[in-house]
Formats: structure tokens, C-alpha cells, sequence
């Protein structure tokens, strides 16, 4: 995909009140990670209300079912995630995934329990999952590039708990 405004679907998710943290590869990003994502994953609270204000985000967001065969009506609404988990989708920003119960996680409400509130591009603030679930989450999807991020999560976690036990920079680090 060309397009990846992955804050304006940070965005449009919060000008919708939807109730989500976010995970994956961008999050590690955010963490410090050098990783390079393809698109933006998110655990959203399964609560009916909350469903109903991402369907309507996701309009807004002119998403379409990923590999969605074209010519086929789509049905993007509350009961489609009613009835499933995990959707994936092509908007006019980026590609984005939905997870209700990402493998290696309690779900949404133990993701948001541990999540870090961060401020990204000037005002825009989003719970970014800990450094720990994303290393289980990735830990638990076992493909090799999810196996070396978490080799790269522990070595960032050691790094942020001496700086903060320390206030300083490990020696010999710039």
C-alpha cells in the first residue's frame, strides 16, 4: 500500500471515541524499535457501543475488507464483528487490522490495564500496549520476523529500566 497515514487512522479512531490500544509492529515503533510496518494493528474493546463507534470509524476511513474478492458487496458492520475477531482492512490511509483477542493477550481490557498513554504529532494521544504484551503477543504469533522484534523489545525494555533506574544513559552510550 502507497498511502500509510497511520496517525490519521489514530486520528479518526479517537474523533470516534472508539476504545482501543494499539499493538503490532507500530507500537514497537513507538517503544523505540527500528521495525518496519506494513500497516497499523489494533485491540478494540468488544462492547457493543464501542463496535458501533468503529464501524462508524472505519466508514469515515472508507475501509474495505482486505483481500476481499472485488465485486462482492461487503458487509462491514457490528454484527460482522459480532461474529468474528480479527478483521483486516485497505482505508484511505493505510492498512489496518482490528484484533477483539490478539493471541498472547488477555484482550483489551488487560492490554489497556498495562498500556502507556503517548502523545504523538503535537496533541494526538493514543495507549500504546506495553513493551511486555507486544514481546508476548510476538512471542505467541512465532513467525520469524515477530521472533527477532522480541529480541529487540527485551534489549529496549533493559535499556529504558537503567535509564530509569539511573536518570542517566548506560555507560558508553551517546
Amino acid at each position: 500500500m502507497k498511502n500509510t497515514r497511520y496517525f490519521d487512522v489514530i486520528r479518526t479512531l479517537n474523533a470516534y471515541d472508539v476504545r482501543y490500544v494499539l499493538i503490532g509492529g507500530l507500537a514497537a515503533i513507538l517503544w523505540g524499535s527500528d521495525h518496519i510496518t506494513s500497516d497499523i494493528d489494533i485491540c478494540y474493546d468488544r462492547d457493543r457501543e464501542n463496535v458501533r463507534h468503529l464501524v462508524e470509524a472505519l466508514r469515515e476511513m472508507e475501509a474495505h475488507l482486505r483481500g476481499y474478492p472485488a465485486g462482492l458487496p461487503e458487509i462491514i458492520d457490528e454484527r460482522a464483528f459480532q461474529l468474528g475477531d480479527t478483521m483486516t482492512f485497505e482505508t484511505k490511509f493505510a492498512w489496518f487490522d482490528c484484533l477483539g483477542s490478539p493471541s498472547g493477550s488477555g484482550g483489551y481490557k488487560q492490554l489497556a490495564a498495562n498500556a502507556t498513554k503517548m502523545t504523538i504529532e503535537d496533541d494526538l494521544v493514543v495507549a500504546v500496549a506495553s513493551i511486555d504484551d507486544i514481546i508476548k503477543m510476538k512471542r505467541t504469533a512465532g513467525r520469524t520476523k515477530d521472533l527477532s522484534l522480541v529480541e529487540q523489545l527485551k534489549r529496549l525494555k533493559q535499556i529504558r529500566e537503567e535509564l530509569g533506574a539511573h536518570g542517566e544513559k548506560p555507560a558508553g552510550e551517546d
